[in-house]
């Protein structure tokens, strides 16, 4: 931006006129307005009329799309609560049908946990004469091995009893039995054999 000075002079000019006044510019640029990045005033008019022309064109458009937008939006959002309202009403619907089949399904639990009771205490009836019949069996099973188990001991005892007895007697007979009484004992039967009873 250049700064212009003027010189105002008061002396006697050649024309001899002693009240002129001469003005002139200091630096040389004979008129022309001050500058704005690089633009004049005239180019700042370009600049502006270019921006209302755009402005004109884009607002004059940019109404009918925001509202062609909002259009859609709102068309979506009808469509968004119609779909949200047949949703709520199937829900009531699956809702009322839960609660319905709750109230048959408690029925049916009441009757199912009262056949449930029954068997179990058929159950357990059942249990307690299988247990009773088991204890008796085993108990008769246990009898008959005490009885095997005795007579078994007996036997044993029995057979141990005449091998003791077998053995004693052959000690006694080998000791007191010689060769004479063995044969005083021979005779004695074979005489015995000759008898008719």
């Amino acid at each position: 931006m250049a700064i212009s000075s003027f010189i105002l002079t008061a002396g006697p000019i050649a024309s001899g006129n002693d009240n002129a006044v001469a003005l002139t510019q200091a630096d040389g640029t004979h008129g022309e307005g001050p500058t704005l990045l690089g633009l004049g005033a005239e180019g700042w008019v370009y600049v502006g009329l270019t921006i209302f022309l755009l402005l004109a064109i884009f607002v004059a458009k940019a109404p009918k799309r925001v509202a062609e937008i909002l259009d859609q939006r709102i068309a979506d959002t009808h469509r968004q609560l119609d779909e949200a309202k047949q949703i709520r009403a199937e829900a009531e619907a699956l809702l009322v049908e839960a609660k319905r089949r709750q109230a048959a399904s408690a029925g049916d639990a009441e009757a199912i946990v009262a056949h449930a009771e029954a068997e179990a205490s058929a159950l357990l009836a059942k249990a307690e004469t299988d247990a009773a019949t088991l204890i008796e069996r085993r108990g008769k099973m246990a009898e008959d091995k005490i009885a095997a188990a005795e007579r078994a001991a007996l036997v044993a005892v029995r057979a141990r009893t005449a091998e003791a007895a077998t053995t004693a007697a052959a000690s006694i007979i080998a000791e007191r039995h010689g060769a004479d009484a063995d044969k005083r004992l021979i005779d004695r039967t074979i005489a015995g054999l000759g008898r008719v009873n």
